[in-house]
């Protein structure tokens, strides 16, 4: 099993969650992002520079993640491609996306985006917040641990 992490947007606080876990766990995380990032010094971690451009470091990811593997993203059609791949996918405030789940979450997005594009406001995401730290953490340890 490998965790690969959309990192980009990722909140720093999870990416050290992340390194924790890793470490702990023994598993293989790999952050992909478009631009380098630090990581701490370890053989469990590490990252990958992918080009500039609209989802490339998504199309890394998927073309990379084996069955079983997790991803970490908020972003649904990453997370859709991932369950596609037989993968796992948890966004960064704990919530694991399922094939359960998927299909609802990207007509949402979906919808939002069409609105967007048609000049309505539709908001942005709540501010992440410390529960959204300890829903992530409790989530991912509860996963780790049944692997």
């Amino acid at each position: 099993m490998h965790i690969w992490v959309d990192a980009d947007a990722c909140p720093r606080v999870i990416k050290e969650i992340l390194f924790r876990a890793a470490e702990r766990k023994k598993v293989n995380l790999t952050l992909v992002a478009n631009q380098p990032l630090r990581t701490p010094p370890s053989i469990y971690i590490s990252s990958m520079v992918v080009g500039a451009g609209f989802d490339v470091a998504d199309d890394k990811i998927v073309e990379l993640l084996s069955g079983g593997d997790l991803v970490i993203t908020a972003d649904i059609p990453l997370a859709a491609a991932a369950i596609k791949k037989q993968g796992h996918a948890l966004n960064p405030r704990g919530e694991f996306y399922t094939p359960e789940n998927i299909q609802e979450r990207l007509a949402v997005r979906n919808m939002l985006d069409e609105l967007r594009g048609c000049g309505v406001e539709t908001g942005g995401p709540a501010a992440f917040s410390a529960s959204d730290k300890q829903a992530f953490a409790n989530q991912l340890d509860r996963f780790l641990t049944s692997c």
